[in-house]
């Protein structure tokens, strides 16, 4: 991409006007609270909108955060629980405001499904729900086979899966499980959440994850295969997506594609059959012809962009994780033990939460279900997330931001690494009768702002947030605040694009490896499987 169509003045956000980092949307009553001070300073203070000072306290030096190069100090203000607008403040310095408040995170909760709304492809959006962010009608005409062009299909609607209007099954899927089980865990969050999203006989949260579903129905081939992904051949340029005219090809059939629709499917059905029973019957049916082909295809068929493509590939080394969800989906659903048997055969990470690595799914599949009635299985998937959640309270110990991560997890779309390790924890905590805890929230809390930049990586959320994320419509719609809701990328310890080199220099440590820039896709892109995590934490937090 070439930078004349990125130009404009970023000056102002280059770094935070503030020296002490805080959860920008802010903490629960009873929850702890601290703000990282990354400087030396011996007591703090807490003032309200008023500036009078609420709480006072002295700080603790934690010491040497590798991962930012900070020194740091943290300010323990737990104890301060009366509901209100705030600011910590030592040192001659400030934070962000921020509320102490039971509901603090619905805001956030709502902007971030919401966001798959503002994300919807083979529609218009208008302007009652959509207001200054509407557009026209996008991406309805039909699409052919890559492989034969005399062959249409129609294929409108789903996600556009990222910066760019792709639609991808195996990065769709994910995501829309990542929703359902928000939905299946915590329901009490979703029953009477108002998104805003224009929506059926049934909370919004489903409403948007049927509209994903019903293009996801329209990917599977005749036999039962599932096509890997409806893009063109090239990315678009950055116009608005009613305006990206050119063909649509839908590409060959992949099985990680096909189990990852069976699965999502077979999950979704029981979830829907409350509400649709023929909706359900679709997804039920879906899911089993789908399952056929995986039957009849017991090799793995992979995906690789044919010469002339360059839009997202999705490719993956095998398909053993994605084929174990289906299955155990599958049994969740019937309790039929031939699908228990294809299940115990595969060998995979129990608790990958990933559109690669899907074992996690299916092991919440099979532990969440009516007929997890074998010991040893259900021993193996609660003492895999136990044990992945005791090695990631030990990185949030050692971290001065109290972030489970390591540094290579600081890559492309290290924010999702941040709330997949978000969704270990919770889902161990569920596992165990527990409530989220200070772990769950400080993962939510470095996305909104309590890391060493000081920043919400999440658009409309604090004071100072990303606003200018690599995401066609969001720069070609010119409205200067960004659609909100939108997680962006997050730092990259290899920054992988020609912006991102430029001004991040060699040696910076990991978390400080960002910039807010709409021509950087390795730090600042969005993705719909970035979302549906944080979508997942939050509804944990607030349950």
């Amino acid at each position: 991409m070439e930078r004349k169509y990125f130009e404009r003045d970023l000056t102002h956000i280059r770094s935070t006007p503030f020296g002490i980092h805080t959860d920008q949307a802010g903490y629960m009553p009873d929850a702890r609270k601290i703000a990282v001070i990354p400087f030396e300073c011996g007591v703090f203070e807490v003032t309200d909108g008023d500036g009078r000072i609420c709480f006072t306290g002295k700080t603790c030096h934690h010491g040497y955060d590798a991962a930012s190069g900070d020194d740091v100090y943290t300010a323990d203000f737990s104890d301060l629980t009366a509901e209100g607008i705030y600011r910590v403040r030592a040192g001659g310095k400030t934070s962000p405001c921020f509320r102490i408040g039971k509901d603090v995170y619905c805001p956030v909760l709502k902007d971030m499904l919401k966001a798959f709304w503002y994300l919807r492809c083979g529609c218009g959006l208008d302007e009652e729900h959509a207001g200054e962010y509407a557009h026209g009608i996008c991406h309805t005409s039909d699409a052919v086979l890559w492989e034969d062009r005399s062959v249409s299909l129609d294929v409108t609607g789903g996600w556009h899966d990222a910066g760019d209007y792709g639609r991808y099954v195996t990065a769709g899927a994910c995501a829309a499980a990542h929703l359902l089980y928000a939905y299946r865990m915590y329901p009490q969050v979703f029953d009477g959440l108002v998104a805003g999203i224009p929506h059926q006989d049934m909370p919004d949260i489903l409403t948007e994850c049927r509209y994903e579903l019903e293009w996801l129905m329209k990917m599977q081939a005749e036999d039962g295969g599932a096509y890997h992904k409806v893009t063109t051949a090239m990315h678009a340029p950055f116009v608005m997506p009613e305006d990206d005219r050119e063909q649509l090809y839908v590409f060959p059939v992949s099985s990680m594609a096909t189990a990852d629709l069976a699965a999502v499917c077979a999950l979704a059905s029981g979830i829907y059959r409350a509400y649709d029973t023929a909706f359900a019957d679709r997804l039920f049916d879906t899911a089993l012809r789908a399952c056929g082909w995986l039957k009849a295809h017991p090799e793995f068929v992979g995906f690789t962009n044919p010469e002339g493509v360059n839009t997202g590939s999705y490719g993956q080394r095998d398909d053993m994780s994605n084929r174990y969800w289906a299955w155990a989906e599958m049994y969740a659903l019937t309790g039929d033990a031939d699908w228990f048997a294809h299940m115990r055969s595969c060998d995979v990470m129990l608790t990958g939460l990933g559109y690669a690595e899907t074992g996690g799914l299916g092991s919440l599949a099979y532990i969440l279900s009516p007929y997890a009635n074998d010991e040893d299985m259900v021993t193996r998937i609660r003492t895999a997330f136990a044990e992945r959640a005791a090695e990631l309270r030990e990185l949030s110990a050692v971290s001065g931001y109290s972030v489970a991560m390591r540094e290579h997890e600081y890559c492309w779309g290290s924010n999702m690494n941040v709330m997949k390790n978000g969704m270990i924890l919770a889902i161990d905590a569920y596992l165990s009768g527990k409530a989220a805890d200070d772990k769950v929230q400080g993962q939510l809390h470095y996305l909104l702002g309590r890391n060493a930049l000081g920043i919400s990586y999440v658009t409309g959320t604090g004071e100072f947030r990303c606003n200018y994320p690599h995401l066609r419509p969001a720069f070609a719609d010119g409205v200067e605040e960004c659609i909100p809701g939108m997680v962006a990328g997050g730092p990259n310890r290899r920054p992988a694009d020609p912006y991102a080199v430029s001004v991040i220099p060699e040696g910076t440590p990991p978390m400080r490896c960002y910039a807010d820039d709409t021509a950087s896709y390795s730090l600042n892109e969005i993705t719909i499987y970035w979302n549906s995590p944080a979508v997942f934490v939050t509804a944990a937090i607030c349950s």
